[in-house]
């Protein structure tokens, strides 16, 4: 691998160093495994095996994807794209997972019109051994791409990586069907081909599913925001922090938002100071802009942690409730301002909000309670 970063001029310690010369290795790889199989395929007239052929033709071309892909995410942002190309990545990832999906359906409509018009095979032992050796160097490489993609949060090494290992069990299906032939003269070819196109179907399938659900909007990483949580609570004016979200442009690229609770009685300059030093620290430590909210609050008010002890009970009492914050009274006209935050699994909302106002009525008749209720977003 150092030969081939010097080859390729590229930094083995920078993410799109990492995603080329990874990328690059396989391209070399499968195009040798391709050749290879494709023509013992035509020679011995074995489906299987040029299906396997035609399946590291594909994993060619997806290395050289996630070459362009990273090429164009990398470009630096515009008027247009002022957050950069990032998520090419996951366009790269979706046109993969596509050409996976197709040579699937190409394989078994070739393997299922073998059924009822077999063909006569050519195959030995020696075919066997190259389909074992190159079965060994694809798992090889699957397991040394995956393991870097998820280094480096590339879903296209990992898609690349985990579909070269799925290769291995297509290439055992193929190797038991050879042997058949070979030793009992029956041909299970056809059905070796129905099965490898369901293992290739499969690769596919998953690589597009998770794509599509990076492209729609998922979940922050929430590994990432436990470690913002805890540098942003550990700050000495932070009372709590809370509704967190993390907009993804990319794999490695996030700009985010998060509520904090501080004393109300604290002045603008203490305000703006404490938090422009937070979003500097955040800035050079995870590379992300983030947006700081700020919800006033009056923790020390006897009133006030009477009643958050009170929505405490009910917190805890209520299912799909998992938490609340924002708790506050205004001084001006006596209203609770309050945020429930709730779970997925939560499927009538009004329902909760008409109990707690009513919990909250019996208690504090005399008071307006402005209710939010709202899902965590990492």
């Amino acid at each position: 691998m150092k030969l081939l970063y010097k080859l390729l001029k590229q930094d083995p310690d920078s993410r799109e160093g990492v995603i080329m010369a990874t990328s690059w290795l396989g391209v070399i790889v499968n195009i040798f495994c391709a050749l290879i199989k494709i023509i013992i395929g035509v020679l011995a007239g074995s489906i299987a095996i040029i299906s396997e052929g035609l399946n590291n033709a594909a994993d060619v071309a997806s290395s050289v994807l996630t070459i362009i892909g990273t090429k164009l995410a990398g470009k630096h942002p515009t008027k247009d794209h002022p957050f950069g190309y990032g998520r090419v990545e996951y366009l790269t990832s979706l046109i993969i997972s596509v050409m996976i999906l197709m040579t699937a359906y190409e394989t078994i409509s070739e393997s299922v019109s073998l059924i009822f018009k077999p063909k006569e095979m050519s195959l030995s032992i020696l075919v066997i051994i190259i389909i074992a050796v190159s079965a060994i160097i694809k798992y090889a490489l699957g397991a040394y791409v995956e393991k870097k993609g998820k280094q480096i949060n590339s879903a296209a090494l990992v898609g690349i990586g985990k579909d070269s290992k799925s290769d291995c069990i297509v290439s055992v299906v193929t190797i038991l069907a050879t042997f058949v032939y070979i030793f009992f003269h029956i041909s299970i070819d056809a059905y070796a081909g129905i099965i490898t196109s369901i293992f290739i179907f499969k690769a596919g399938y998953d690589i597009l599913k998770e794509t599509v659900g990076d492209i729609l909007g998922t979940a922050g990483d929430k590994e990432l925001a436990d470690d913002l949580y805890k540098l942003i609570r550990s700050n000495s004016l932070v009372l709590n922090a809370a509704d967190m979200m993390l907009h993804n442009y990319g794999p490695d690229r996030y700009s985010g938002s998060v509520n904090i609770e501080m004393d109300h009685s604290l002045t603008v300059e203490e305000i703006y100071a404490n938090i422009h030093a937070m979003q500097l620290d955040i800035m050079h430590k995870f590379g992300i802009v983030m947006v700081f909210g700020i919800y006033a609050v009056d923790r020390d008010h006897e009133h006030v942690s009477e009643m958050r002890q009170y929505i405490s009970q009910f917190v805890t009492n209520t299912e799909h409730v998992v938490n609340f914050h924002a708790l506050y009274i205004d001084p001006s006209n006596n209203d609770i301002y309050c945020d429930l935050v709730v779970d997925y699994d939560l499927n009538d909302w009004d329902e909760l909000r008409n109990t707690f106002t009513s919990y909250m009525s019996e208690r504090y008749p005399d008071q307006r309670l402005e209710l939010v209720i709202e899902t965590e977003y990492v």
